[in-house]
Order: C-alpha cells, then structure tokens, then sequence
C-alpha cells in the first residue's frame, strides 16, 4: 500500500502542478520475486501506514484534485509497460498494478445510488469528539450532548492543561519558601498564602467545569473527585486555622498540616492519568504478594528465636558497648536490618570474633531471606504487576474501541446488509477532527483505511483511525523551511544545494563527532587553549544545521536540541567571561558548561546502530538509563516509564518529607566540624547535645536533616539507597 499510495501522489503531485487535470490512470509497475505469477493478488496491499526513515509519512498532499478518487487493479491494461528488460530478454514475473482515478461525477453518482440522511452538527461533533478521546487515551465519562461536549472540549484546552500543570508544580514548590524555608527563600506566611489561594481557586474552578459535562451520581461516585474535594476543603481549613494560630499563639509552634496532601493533586486529576494508574497496579498487586510476604516476616521470626538462644548469655557486646542479642526484640530488628546489608557485617562481627563457627548461622540466614527469599518476593511482584498491568491496558483498549464504535455509530449509513462510513461522511468528519488538512489529506488517510478498495469504511476498518491519527503525516507545504518561504531563490540556488548535500552528507557529521573526540581529550589533559576554538567550530556546525533543516525541524530533533543548549549556553558564558573579567564563580559556572560539551559524546554512541537501541530502549524504560544508535531510541522510549515511575516515588518522598519537616526540623543543624563550631554549646555536635559521642555524629552526617525540603527530600533519597538507613532512624527517635 505504500507503494500504491506514493504513486498516487506523485501523479497528482505532477499533474496538478503543469496545470492539467488528474490522469484517469496511473501504471505503477511492482517487481515481484522471479516464482510468483503475474496475476497473483497483492497480499501486501493492507501494508501498515507508510513511513520515512524518521518514523514520519511525509505525504504530498499538498494539491487537492476535485474529489478524485483512487482504485487500484492487478491487471495489465493496454498501454502498460512492457515486461522485458531493455536487452529483450523476459523480466522475472512482473506485476503491473493499475490504478484509477474516478472523476468527481462517476463516484458521486455511484453513491447516489443510497440515499443518506444529512449528518447534523451536534452528531458530527461529538464522534470526533469520541475519536479524539480514543487517540488521546482520554476515559473521562461525559453527557453527550452538544453542550456538554463543547463544554468537555474546553476542559481539554491545552492551554487549560498546561495551566493546571503550573499550579500543580506551583503548589508544590511552595515547600521551598514555608516554614522551614530554604536558606535565603524564606517568604511570611501570607506571602505563600496569596500564592496558594489562587491554585486552589483554579483547582475547584477545574472541578466545577468537570461536574458541568458529567451526570452528578457519576461525578460524585468517582473516588478521585472526591479525593481533590477533601483536599480542597482541608486545605482552606488549614490556612484559616494557621492565620488565627500565627496571631494568637505564635510560641506554639504552629504548622500547616495539610501540606503532606499536595501530591494527591498529582494522582486525582484526569490528566494524571497515568501516575494514578501504576499507584492502581500498585495497589492491586499488594495483595497478591501478601502471602510471600508473610512467609518472609515468619522466617524472620524464626531466625531471630535462634539468635536468641544462641547468642544471649554469653556476655559478648557491639564495640559501643552495648548488648548483643539482649532480646527478641533487638534479635528481630538486628536481622531484618540485616536483609537490607545495611548492618552486614557490623552485626555478625562480635559473635564471629568470639567463635568463627558463629558465622554459619549469618550465612545461612542472608542466603535463605536475603537471596531467595527476596527473590521471591521480586518475582512474585513483577508476575503480578505485569498481570495487572495487562488487565489495565485490556481495559483501556476495550475503552478505546467503545468510543470509536459509539462514533462509528453516529456516523454510519446502510449499504446494502452493512452499515459503513461512506466517503462523504468522511469527509465531513475530518473537516471537524482535522480542520487544517485538505481534502487530499482526508482521501489519503481513507485510501489507508479502506484495505478492502471499496469507497467506504467498514466498522472494523474504522476502528483503526485513532491509531493512523497518531501517525504524524506532513504535506509538502508544512516541510517549507522558514528560509525557503523568505528566501526562496537564495535558498534554492544551486549553490545553497550543495551546500546543503554537503551538510547532509554522513562524512560532514564524522568530522564533527571526530572534533567531539578531540574536544573530550583537551578537556581531560586541562588544556584551556582551544576552548574558542572548539566553541567556534561547534557553533558553526548548528548554524549549518539550522540552515538546512529549518527551525521547526531543528528542535524537534532531540540531538540537534541538546547542541543547541550546551554549546549555546557554553558560548554565551564564555562571552559573558571574557566581557567582565574572570573571578571564581564565573569560573565556576564556565567550567561546569564546558565539561557538558563533554555529553556529546553520548550523541557518538547514538549514532551507532547497536547502541541506538540499547538508549532507545533505556528511553522506554524512563520520561522512564542509557545504552547506542538502536539502543538510545529504545531509551528514549523508556523514557517515558522512567517519568511515570518516577513521579510515583516523587510522591512518596514529597509527603514524607514534609511529614519529617513538622517532626524533626530544628532538631539537627550543620555548622561544620572544625574546633571553632565546637567551641560553642549551641554549634556543637550538629547543634545539639545528645549526638555527643554518637556514631551519627562521628560519620559527620549533620547535614543529613529535616530542616528544609531540599534537604528532606535529600534524606529520603538516603533511606531508598538503605545504607546507613537504621542509624539516620535512630537518631531522629532518639533526639525527639
């Protein structure tokens, strides 16, 4: 099919351009392997969507013929090609493919033949309405109905999206300037307030204009409205609780407990989609393991009954001094530290020095519950949250395709003993669902559809547009760079076409790569001679690029994008350097900017086919890692996964965070370890006197503290990583 459909276009492309009209037919002459029968049927002409090698169908659809309409036969008509190659000798079976183009009166006629009921407005809207729901993954419930429908297609406004996008981030980031705020970010309480009040207006606005297009049982039965009303309401109570503690009872220590609830705004709206649906799998799978669990923790239980007996009374102490083993209590918890490695080998040292048998039992026990009991519990997870994964993404396709048959419903016809979407209907619908493409476009995108050659979409052919209209397809006239529209005999000249050949010749980008390689040696032998150098020619490589690709293709590419930011921003610091003079946090920013030159060696790798898809595949992985040129676009897939998961723990560590804020700030300060900070009572020992002789102190981890969000979060980082997680815990029961 894609070879049926470029044909077309080109011919139309051709004719259309000398002026002429559309040719009745066009002899598209197809080379088959030299066993194949002439008049065999195309089993390829249902082939997937035509693509470039970019992964973009760049179709010329930029003419539009008069309602010209394509059909293709295997016959060999008079007037075809010969099938001879030009030495007279028989070509290997040759098939020529005939495609027609029927006049504008000939298929009109032909439809006239059913007559069709006028496709009113409201009808038209609200099936793209539901196709554009099935592209864009949306599950929102809404009354259909054209009022409702327009007002859903508001609440949809990507300007509306990004919006709330911003208060979301700005609600959050309001932990960087309360109480405790980060040094020198510090803002009164009423200046957070005035920024606050205004999201959360906008937040309950957003959930007004949902409850307009939705039924109100099923606006109030679904638990996410009712989780961002609760925490509406929770929050306003907050700030009216926290003024009136400020004013009255300031030496009270007041505090905004509802700020632990913000993440919550990040799950429970529709357009967090899709953070809400790994905390469902999430939840789902919990269950599941429960049992593997349990039989985990009874292990535990069991090991640390031997500890017990085999350790207590024999007067052996941790180097501090204290008991080893004292009771089953300190047993449980010492063991089950012990399954992170957090305390290996801290914990088996003292019975070990006292007799080296002793150390059977330890190994013994991190064999059973560290290697094969975990890897239960990790193979147990990941069976059940891929099971619950695929259960989710069952439901979402079925959603899917409930919508697009709802639309295929408001917009069949019956032919004959079928209901199909004939092709005027289609193209009303793309005019609504496509307004900026022309009629070409709309009969490409049919043809695509149509694998049967019949005129008409059939409900399961129709059940494959959300997919096409995620294929992006560009006309010629959107490929037009902005120096070919200003400039078009500059840029056409052809001088300007060498040069760009020259600029898209593979040997042009080595030479470039080879420069990243040297560049990457001056910076790692501290030679800072050649840095204008380096700046330069970099600098001339992205305007090259930019000259030739434009600006638009320009910054869709990710490796193009990424050169433009480091060397620019390494450019203009150098500039800014050598206009005010060198001193040391110029210096210091100059140099960060130019070891992130040393980056594009990645784009090396990328360039690789092998490692190209290792990245891509550490992209797909994750918004959600890194391998080369295959491997990076798989990375650049993962990307996405990594964002999604990653946003899930963001959320875990952000109410955590401000939890440990309200408990533990204040508590733990740095202020150095040097004899002069120790010299006072009040900078001594992080600030406080209970760390005297602790090992917290000791490993100098005062700047591990609760006293702003940065440095929670910085905490909780620490805990995930598990290394030293039991003494951080400790210190913060023992100083409460």
């Amino acid at each position: 099919m894609a070879d049926d459909i470029n044909s077309i276009i080109v011919a139309l492309d051709r004719h259309i351009n000398s002026g002429e009209a559309p040719p009745s037919s066009v002899y598209i002459p197809e080379q088959s392997e030299s066993n194949v029968d002439a008049d065999e049927p195309d089993e390829q002409s249902s082939s997937p969507t035509p693509s470039s090698p970019s992964g973009e169908s760049n179709l010329d659809t930029s003419s539009s013929s008069a309602g010209a309409t394509a059909t293709t036969t295997n016959s060999a008509p008079i007037g075809a090609p010969d099938s001879t190659k030009e030495n007279g000798s028989p070509n290997p079976a040759r098939r020529i493919k005939h495609v027609a183009f029927l006049s504008q009166e000939s298929t009109e006629s032909s439809r006239s033949r059913a007559k069709e009921e006028p496709l009113d407005q409201e009808s038209l809207l609200i099936a793209a309405t539901l196709i554009q729901d099935a592209k864009e993954g949306r599950n929102l419930v809404y009354i259909l109905s054209e009022k409702t429908v327009r007002a859903y297609i508001v609440y949809n406004n990507k300007w509306l999206r990004w919006l709330l996008y911003f208060t979301i981030f700005l609600v959050l980031a309001l932990a960087l300037f309360e109480e405790p705020a980060v040094t020198g970010l510090g803002l009164p309480y009423w200046g957070t307030m005035l920024m606050e009040f205004p999201c959360l207006v906008y937040f309950a606005v957003r959930m007004c204009h949902a409850m307009s297009f939705q039924q109100r049982d099923v606006f109030f039965k679904d638990a996410k409205n009712i989780t961002i009303i609760v925490v509406l309401l929770l929050s306003f109570l907050d700030m009216m609780c926290y003024i009136i503690w400020e004013n009255l009872a300031k030496s009270g220590h007041p505090i905004r407990w509802s700020r632990f609830l913000r993440p919550l705004f990040i799950i429970n709206f529709p357009d967090g989609k899709q953070i809400r649906r790994a905390f469902r799998n999430i939840r789902r799978t919990v269950p599941d393991i429960m049992n593997v669990l349990i039989l985990f923790l009874l292990s535990v239980l069991l090991f640390g009954l031997l500890a017990l007996k085999l350790f207590y009374r024999r007067d052996i102490h941790y180097p501090d001094g204290t008991s080893y083993f004292s009771n089953y209590l300190d047993a449980i918890w010492d063991l089950y530290v012990l399954v992170t490695t957090a305390n290996n080998p801290d914990v088996m040292m003292p019975a070990y020095n006292r007799n080296n048998w002793f150390a059977i039992f330890f190994i013994v026990y991190i064999i059973l519950c560290l290697y094969i009991f975990m890897s239960i519990v990790l193979a147990a997870i990941y069976n059940n949250y891929r099971k619950n994964l695929k259960n989710e993404i069952k439901s979402a396709v079925l959603m899917k395709r409930q919508r697009l048959g709802k639309a295929f419903d408001l917009l069949k016809v019956r032919r004959g003993d079928e209901d199909v979407i004939s092709h005027s209907r289609w193209r009303q619908l793309t005019s609504v669902l496509l307004p900026t493409k022309s009629e070409v476009y709309s009969d490409l995108m049919m043809k695509i559809l149509d694998d049967d050659n019949t005129s008409v979409l059939s409900k399961k052919n129709f059940l494959n547009v959300s997919d096409l209209l995620n294929v992006h397809l560009s006309e010629v006239k959107d490929r037009i760079t902005l120096q070919e529209k200003l400039f078009p005999k500059i840029y056409n000249h052809p001088w300007s076409v060498n040069f760009k050949f020259m600029v898209r010749h593979k040997f042009f980008r080595y030479i470039f790569d080879f420069m990243i390689g040297v560049n990457a040696l001056f910076i790692a032998i501290d030679l800072d001679v050649a840095d204008w150098f380096f700046l330069s020619i970099f600098t001339f490589e992205i305007l090259c690029n930019l000259y030739v690709a434009g600006f638009k293709e320009y910054f869709q590419r990710f490796w193009y994008t990424f050169d433009f930011l480091i060397i620019g921003s390494a450019f203009c610091a150098s500039v800014i350097e050598r206009i005010m003079g060198r001193t040391d946090d110029e210096l210091r920013t100059l140099d960060v900017l130019l070891v992130l030159r040393v980056l594009r060696l990645v784009k090396i790798f990328g360039s690789i086919k092998r490692f190209k898809v290792i990245l891509q595949t550490l992209l797909n992985i994750g918004t959600s890692i890194i391998t080369f040129k295959v491997i990076l676009q798989t990375l650049l897939n993962i990307g996405t996964s990594i964002i999604t998961y990653g946003g899930v723990i963001f959320v875990f560590f952000y109410s955590f965070a401000i939890i440990g804020m309200e408990l533990f700030s204040g508590l733990i300060s740095y202020y150095g370890y040097d004899a002069e900070s120790q010299a006072s009572a009040a900078t001594a020992f992080c600030g406080n006197a209970k760390l005297n002789n602790s090992l917290f102190y000791s490993f100098h981890y005062c700047g591990n503290n609760f006293n702003n969000i940065l440095k929670a979060l910085m905490v909780m980082f620490e805990l995930m990583v598990v290394n030293q997680w039991h003494d951080i815990l400790f210190v913060c029961l023992f100083i409460s």
